[in-house]
């Protein structure tokens, strides 16, 4: 069981990683260190739907984590 929840961890962890490099805003990395952030524009479509599923997949690592903990 250790082992499965071992491997839900790192697919979670590349999937958040991923999803959130795929939200990245701003014109470049100028925008990572407070450039860029003039407008505020709300979050449509396609935006909405991946950074609910980024919030998702962090409360469902935080839960596996807890349980791999909690399973030693």
């Amino acid at each position: 069981m250790h082992q499965v929840a071992a491997i839900a961890t790192i697919l979670l962890s590349v999937l958040i990683v991923t999803f959130i490099l795929i939200q990245g805003r701003g014109a470049g990395l100028g925008s990572a260190w407070g450039g860029g952030g003039e407008t505020f524009q709300t979050r449509r479509g396609v935006e909405l739907i991946m950074m609910r599923l980024t919030v998702v997949f962090i409360v469902v690592f935080l839960g596996v984590s807890i349980a791999a903990l909690l399973l030693k």
